[in-house]
Protein backbone atom coordinates (compact mmCIF):
# COMPACT_ATOMS: atom_id res chain seq x y z
CA UNK A 1 0.00 0.00 0.00
CA UNK A 2 1.33 3.16 -1.32
CA UNK A 3 2.75 5.47 2.15
CA UNK A 4 6.16 7.38 0.80
CA UNK A 5 8.56 9.11 3.29
CA UNK A 6 10.45 11.71 0.83
CA UNK A 7 12.80 13.19 3.44
CA UNK A 8 16.15 11.84 4.97
CA UNK A 9 18.14 12.33 8.35
CA UNK A 10 21.10 11.18 7.91
CA UNK A 11 22.41 9.80 11.22
CA UNK A 12 26.23 8.15 12.10
CA UNK A 13 24.34 4.46 11.77
CA UNK A 14 21.64 4.86 8.97
CA UNK A 15 19.13 7.28 7.19
CA UNK A 16 15.81 7.91 8.76
CA UNK A 17 13.36 8.76 6.45
CA UNK A 18 10.37 11.44 7.35
CA UNK A 19 7.53 13.42 5.81
CA UNK A 20 5.46 16.33 7.03
CA UNK A 21 2.23 17.59 5.51
CA UNK A 22 -0.60 20.61 6.47
CA UNK A 23 -0.28 23.78 8.71
CA UNK A 24 0.10 25.45 11.73
CA UNK A 25 1.71 24.59 14.96
CA UNK A 26 3.80 21.17 14.93
CA UNK A 27 2.53 17.46 16.22
CA UNK A 28 4.68 14.79 16.21
CA UNK A 29 3.64 11.16 16.09
CA UNK A 30 5.70 8.44 16.72
CA UNK A 31 5.05 4.55 16.31
CA UNK A 32 6.29 1.50 17.90
CA UNK A 33 7.18 -1.62 17.31
CA UNK A 34 6.64 -3.78 14.67
CA UNK A 35 5.07 -1.04 13.33
CA UNK A 36 5.87 2.25 11.28
CA UNK A 37 4.57 5.58 10.32
CA UNK A 38 2.50 3.66 8.00
CA UNK A 39 0.53 3.21 11.01
CA UNK A 40 -0.81 6.99 11.20
CA UNK A 41 -1.75 7.44 7.51
CA UNK A 42 -5.93 7.91 8.31
CA UNK A 43 -4.66 10.15 11.30
CA UNK A 44 -1.76 11.92 9.30
CA UNK A 45 -5.12 13.67 6.47
CA UNK A 46 -7.39 14.21 9.43
CA UNK A 47 -4.54 16.19 11.86
CA UNK A 48 -3.13 18.00 9.28
CA UNK A 49 -6.06 20.12 8.82
CA UNK A 50 -5.39 21.80 12.33
CA UNK A 51 -1.48 21.34 12.40
CA UNK A 52 1.51 20.84 10.40
CA UNK A 53 2.29 17.19 10.95
CA UNK A 54 5.09 15.38 11.45
CA UNK A 55 6.14 11.42 10.72
CA UNK A 56 8.65 9.19 9.94
CA UNK A 57 10.38 5.82 10.65
CA UNK A 58 12.62 4.86 13.79
CA UNK A 59 15.81 3.68 12.59
CA UNK A 60 15.81 0.02 11.88
CA UNK A 61 12.30 0.05 11.01
CA UNK A 62 9.69 0.87 7.72
CA UNK A 63 11.46 3.00 4.96
CA UNK A 64 14.45 3.95 7.17
CA UNK A 65 17.93 1.98 7.15
CA UNK A 66 17.96 -1.36 8.69
CA UNK A 67 22.02 -2.72 9.08
CA UNK A 68 24.07 -4.34 11.43
CA UNK A 69 25.14 -2.52 14.28
CA UNK A 70 22.63 0.14 14.91
CA UNK A 71 22.26 0.78 17.92
CA UNK A 72 18.62 0.34 18.48
CA UNK A 73 17.59 0.74 22.30
CA UNK A 74 15.13 3.27 23.59
CA UNK A 75 18.42 5.85 24.82
CA UNK A 76 19.73 6.19 21.37
CA UNK A 77 15.84 6.07 19.95
CA UNK A 78 15.53 9.23 22.38
CA UNK A 79 18.51 10.59 21.21
CA UNK A 80 17.99 10.54 17.80
CA UNK A 81 14.60 11.87 18.03
CA UNK A 82 15.64 14.80 19.89
CA UNK A 83 18.60 15.62 16.70
CA UNK A 84 15.71 15.28 14.94
CA UNK A 85 13.42 18.22 16.46
CA UNK A 86 16.14 20.24 16.44
CA UNK A 87 17.39 19.42 12.75
CA UNK A 88 13.31 20.26 11.96
CA UNK A 89 13.53 23.86 13.92
CA UNK A 90 10.59 22.77 16.41
CA UNK A 91 10.44 24.34 19.99
CA UNK A 92 7.49 23.31 22.01
CA UNK A 93 5.72 20.51 19.78
CA UNK A 94 3.22 18.12 20.44
CA UNK A 95 4.15 15.17 20.61
CA UNK A 96 1.99 11.93 19.94
CA UNK A 97 2.89 8.39 21.22
CA UNK A 98 2.47 4.67 20.18
CA UNK A 99 3.55 1.67 22.19
CA UNK A 100 7.88 1.99 22.68
CA UNK A 101 7.26 5.90 21.15
CA UNK A 102 5.57 6.39 24.26
CA UNK A 103 8.37 5.57 26.03
CA UNK A 104 10.80 7.02 23.38
CA UNK A 105 9.16 10.61 23.93
CA UNK A 106 9.27 10.15 28.05
CA UNK A 107 13.01 9.61 27.42
CA UNK A 108 13.15 12.63 25.28
CA UNK A 109 11.41 15.32 27.77
CA UNK A 110 12.46 14.00 30.60
CA UNK A 111 15.65 12.87 30.37
CA UNK A 112 17.07 14.54 27.02
CA UNK A 113 15.08 17.39 28.58
CA UNK A 114 13.44 18.72 25.27
CA UNK A 115 10.39 20.69 25.86
CA UNK A 116 7.18 19.26 24.43
CA UNK A 117 4.22 21.96 24.50
CA UNK A 118 1.85 18.85 25.30
CA UNK A 119 1.94 14.94 25.25
CA UNK A 120 -0.24 12.08 24.11
CA UNK A 121 0.54 8.20 24.69
CA UNK A 122 -1.43 6.28 22.96
CA UNK A 123 -1.34 2.27 24.25
CA UNK A 124 2.24 3.25 24.98
CA UNK A 125 5.13 2.01 26.96
CA UNK A 126 5.84 4.35 29.72
CA UNK A 127 7.19 2.08 32.67
CA UNK A 128 6.51 -0.69 34.92
CA UNK A 129 6.80 -4.40 34.30
CA UNK A 130 6.59 -4.83 30.45
CA UNK A 131 9.12 -7.52 29.41
CA UNK A 132 6.65 -9.69 29.80
CA UNK A 133 5.50 -12.45 27.23
CA UNK A 134 6.90 -13.16 23.28
CA UNK A 135 9.31 -10.06 23.83
CA UNK A 136 10.51 -11.47 27.66
CA UNK A 137 11.06 -15.28 24.96
CA UNK A 138 12.81 -12.61 22.35
CA UNK A 139 15.07 -10.81 25.12
CA UNK A 140 15.83 -14.39 26.50
CA UNK A 141 16.81 -16.69 23.43
CA UNK A 142 17.87 -13.79 20.33
CA UNK A 143 20.19 -16.45 18.18
CA UNK A 144 17.34 -19.00 18.64
CA UNK A 145 14.99 -16.56 17.08
CA UNK A 146 17.46 -15.15 14.29
CA UNK A 147 17.96 -18.91 13.15
CA UNK A 148 14.58 -19.62 12.65
CA UNK A 149 13.60 -21.08 8.85
CA UNK A 150 12.11 -17.82 7.01
CA UNK A 151 8.77 -19.50 6.80
CA UNK A 152 8.54 -19.74 10.84
CA UNK A 153 9.84 -16.02 11.32
CA UNK A 154 7.06 -14.62 8.78
CA UNK A 155 4.17 -16.95 10.84
CA UNK A 156 5.19 -15.71 13.97
CA UNK A 157 5.79 -11.99 13.52
CA UNK A 158 2.29 -12.34 11.35
CA UNK A 159 0.62 -13.66 14.44
CA UNK A 160 2.19 -11.21 16.63
CA UNK A 161 0.96 -7.92 14.76
CA UNK A 162 -2.98 -9.88 14.71
CA UNK A 163 -2.16 -9.77 18.18
CA UNK A 164 -2.05 -5.85 18.37
CA UNK A 165 -5.92 -5.54 16.75
CA UNK A 166 -9.31 -6.73 18.01
CA UNK A 167 -11.28 -6.59 14.42
CA UNK A 168 -8.69 -7.55 12.41
CA UNK A 169 -6.67 -5.41 9.59
CA UNK A 170 -8.30 -3.86 6.36
CA UNK A 171 -6.74 -5.80 3.26
CA UNK A 172 -3.25 -5.27 2.55
CA UNK A 173 -2.46 -3.72 5.83
CA UNK A 174 -0.66 -6.55 7.97
CA UNK A 175 1.78 -6.80 4.54
CA UNK A 176 2.65 -3.44 4.44
CA UNK A 177 3.94 -4.13 8.06
CA UNK A 178 5.80 -7.68 7.31
CA UNK A 179 7.37 -6.68 4.67
CA UNK A 180 10.29 -4.56 6.46
CA UNK A 181 11.08 -7.83 8.21
CA UNK A 182 11.17 -9.81 5.52
CA UNK A 183 13.86 -12.07 3.85
CA UNK A 184 17.55 -12.77 5.30
CA UNK A 185 18.34 -8.96 6.25
CA UNK A 186 14.31 -8.18 7.38
CA UNK A 187 14.13 -11.09 9.65
CA UNK A 188 17.84 -10.19 11.25
CA UNK A 189 16.74 -6.34 11.75
CA UNK A 190 13.78 -8.10 13.54
CA UNK A 191 15.49 -9.50 16.65
CA UNK A 192 18.48 -6.80 16.42
CA UNK A 193 15.67 -4.51 17.88
CA UNK A 194 13.83 -6.59 20.15
CA UNK A 195 16.89 -7.58 21.95
CA UNK A 196 18.45 -4.03 22.59
CA UNK A 197 15.02 -3.17 24.32
CA UNK A 198 15.33 -3.06 27.88
CA UNK A 199 12.63 -2.06 30.79
CA UNK A 200 15.88 -0.30 32.61
CA UNK A 201 15.45 2.36 30.06
CA UNK A 202 12.07 3.09 31.16
CA UNK A 203 12.68 2.69 34.67
CA UNK A 204 15.18 5.69 34.86
CA UNK A 205 12.92 8.28 34.12
CA UNK A 206 10.04 7.04 36.51
CA UNK A 207 10.63 9.01 39.34
CA UNK A 208 10.41 12.18 37.37
CA UNK A 209 7.01 10.82 35.71
CA UNK A 210 4.68 13.08 38.80
CA UNK A 211 7.12 16.45 38.01
CA UNK A 212 5.93 16.21 34.21
CA UNK A 213 4.23 19.68 34.02
CA UNK A 214 2.74 19.31 30.36
CA UNK A 215 -0.55 18.58 29.61
CA UNK A 216 -0.99 14.50 29.21
CA UNK A 217 -3.66 13.12 27.58
CA UNK A 218 -3.57 9.22 27.95
CA UNK A 219 -5.66 7.24 25.00
CA UNK A 220 -5.96 2.83 25.44
CA UNK A 221 -8.05 0.61 23.94
CA UNK A 222 -10.00 -1.03 26.35
CA UNK A 223 -9.14 -5.06 24.55
CA UNK A 224 -5.56 -4.24 23.95
CA UNK A 225 -3.87 -7.76 24.72
CA UNK A 226 -0.11 -6.17 24.44
CA UNK A 227 -0.51 -3.46 26.66
CA UNK A 228 -3.41 -4.55 28.65
CA UNK A 229 -5.53 -1.51 30.81
CA UNK A 230 -3.51 -2.22 34.53
CA UNK A 231 -0.85 -0.49 31.72
CA UNK A 232 -2.91 2.06 31.62
CA UNK A 233 -3.71 2.58 34.81
CA UNK A 234 0.05 2.60 36.18
CA UNK A 235 1.10 5.84 33.96
CA UNK A 236 -2.41 7.51 34.76
CA UNK A 237 -1.38 7.04 38.71
CA UNK A 238 2.48 8.41 37.80
CA UNK A 239 1.39 11.63 36.58
CA UNK A 240 -1.30 12.97 38.35
CA UNK A 241 -2.80 15.52 36.06
CA UNK A 242 -3.41 13.32 33.70
CA UNK A 243 -6.30 12.62 31.57
CA UNK A 244 -6.87 8.91 30.85
CA UNK A 245 -9.95 8.17 27.79
CA UNK A 246 -10.51 4.49 27.28
CA UNK A 247 -11.37 3.73 23.49
CA UNK A 248 -14.52 0.64 23.85
CA UNK A 249 -13.61 -2.65 21.88
CA UNK A 250 -10.38 -1.57 20.41
CA UNK A 251 -7.24 -3.49 20.73
CA UNK A 252 -3.36 -2.34 21.04
CA UNK A 253 -3.38 -0.24 17.35
CA UNK A 254 -6.40 2.14 17.97
CA UNK A 255 -5.39 3.55 14.93
CA UNK A 256 -6.54 0.32 13.36
CA UNK A 257 -9.37 -0.63 15.35
CA UNK A 258 -11.15 3.12 15.78
CA UNK A 259 -9.71 5.62 13.75
CA UNK A 260 -12.12 7.71 13.97
CA UNK A 261 -12.25 7.94 17.78
CA UNK A 262 -8.56 8.14 17.72
CA UNK A 263 -9.08 11.21 15.74
CA UNK A 264 -11.49 12.83 17.44
CA UNK A 265 -9.42 12.43 20.48
CA UNK A 266 -6.32 13.55 19.23
CA UNK A 267 -8.50 16.92 17.66
CA UNK A 268 -9.71 17.80 21.11
CA UNK A 269 -6.29 17.58 22.70
CA UNK A 270 -4.69 19.95 20.51
CA UNK A 271 -7.07 22.06 20.27
CA UNK A 272 -7.47 22.42 24.03
CA UNK A 273 -3.44 22.80 23.72
CA UNK A 274 -3.60 25.23 21.21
Amino acid sequence: MAWMLDQEFETDQGVIRWATTGVGEPVVLLHGTPYSSFLWRDVVPALSRHRQVYVFDHLGFGQSEQREGQDLSLVAHARRFAALLSQWGLERPSVVGHDIGGAIALRTTLLETVPFGDLVLVDAVSGGAWERGLFALLLEHPDVFSRLPSYAHEALVSSHLRQGTSVGYRPGVMETFLEPWRGVKGQAAFYRQYRQLRQTDTAAYESLLPGLSIPVRLLWGTEDRILPPPYADWIHERIPHSELHWIGGAGHLVQEDAPAQLVSHLVEALVAAD
